[in-house]
């Protein structure tokens, strides 16, 4: 894959000179701010889907399945949403945009009758993060801004077994998944992504998925953009789901040769330093991490504040952790702007000039 032209050439150099001279911001939680307008079924149907019935396309959508918290759906009902959360996090400061799209494969809209969405989200998600970028970009050209084509880890693992009496069953086949994130990553590229990032890996097989699915479209369309792969320390046994450390789950990446490698959500940023620590001492190549805003309450939420968080994730940067920065669960643009902070004056994670020409 390396041996391909880069997609986007100059956008790579300015990713790449950007990298070099500062620890580089990413946005926070996308459903936390979603939470905050409150929407109910009527907002997410939006005018489209207002009788259940999908205009743009020969399905109809059952009524009687509803829609409220298909966050994915609202890049289509409620851009102006999406988009203003975008800028809302470029104002504090983000870098780099992930786009809407955690759970648009076939895969996970499924829950919503919704399969034949998934490569318009993906294009349509990128497009929105594309426009808000390039605004900032162009207010600041000091500053350019990128976007992140996000494929999440979908609903389904192909490592485990759903059914605890039958080991051996699976609810998704590898081939399956390929054919998932091949359509969408198709839309993130064409919607106008800098980057495709694997994230919130649970399942290394599921990963391995998406990177095969990620090779072979480059190898078509024979031109690629630069990987970032994200995985998540599921709880304090600082392992995976399907049971890797962070070292073993580094191991089985690499060949890829991705832009970056890094850990986010399930566990705030002090209980996932060191397991960052530990890519941080082994990876060749960039290192990312967006934490939650410490652990769920009992309610579910999350409670460290901006101040709290940029503590801890300063100590990350003072000591050579990171390339890469922001949150995941339960971060706001306050808690984004109050790392930018925290990490402004911090010499980022140096790597060879070899590796990062590789990735």
């Amino acid at each position: 894959m390396s041996a391909l032209p880069w997609l986007h050439p100059d956008r790579v150099a300015l990713l790449e000179n950007a990298l070099q001279e500062r620890i580089l911001i990413l946005d926070g939680g996308m459903g936390t701010m979603l939470q905050g307008h409150q929407l109910d079924e009527t907002g997410f149907r939006g005018e489209r889907f207002v009788h259940g019935h999908d205009s743009h396309h020969s399905h109809d959508h059952p009524g009687s399945c509803d829609l409220k918290g298909n966050n994915d759906l609202l890049t289509l009902t409620k851009p102006d949403i999406i988009r203003g959360v975008h800028e809302a996090y470029l104002e504090a400061g983000a870098d780099l945009v992930e786009t809407n799209t955690f759970n648009s494969t076939r895969i996970s809209q499924a829950d919503y009758h919704l399969e034949h969405l998934a490569y318009e989200l993906n294009r349509e998600g990128a497009k929105l993060a594309r426009a808000a970028c390039d605004a900032y970009t162009a207010k600041n050209p000091a500053k350019p801004r990128f976007v992140i084509g996000v494929l999440g880890p979908t609903s389904r693992t192909a490592s485990l077994s759903p059914d605890v009496n039958d080991p051996g069953f699976r609810n998704v086949t590898f081939e399956e998944l390929v054919a998932n994130y091949t359509e969408s990553t198709n839309g993130l590229i064409d919607g106008g992504a800098d980057i495709i990032m694997v994230e919130t890996i649970f399942d290394t097989l599921n990963a391995k998925a998406a990177l095969f699915a990620i090779s072979e479209l480059f190898r078509e369309r024979g031109a690629r953009l630069p990987v970032m792969i994200s995985g998540t320390i599921t709880d304090r046994s600082g392992r995976t789901l399907s049971g890797q450390t962070a070292e073993a789950f580094y191991y089985s990446v690499k060949h890829i040769r991705p832009l970056s490698v890094g850990l986010n959500c399930a566990l705030g940023a002090a209980d996932l330093r060191p397991h960052v620590q530990t890519l941080s001492n082994i990876a060749e190549c960039f290192i990312s991490t967006h934490p939650n805003a410490g652990l769920p309450n009992a309610f579910g939420e999350y409670d460290e504040t901006p101040a709290q968080m940029a503590s801890v994730i300063g100590g990350f940067a003072r000591d050579g952790l990171l390339n890469m920065v922001g949150g995941c669960c339960g971060t706001t643009p306050a808690h984004i702007k109050a790392i930018a902070e925290a990490v402004s004056t911090c010499t980022p994670r140096a790597i060879s000039t070899e590796s990062a020409q590789a990735a």
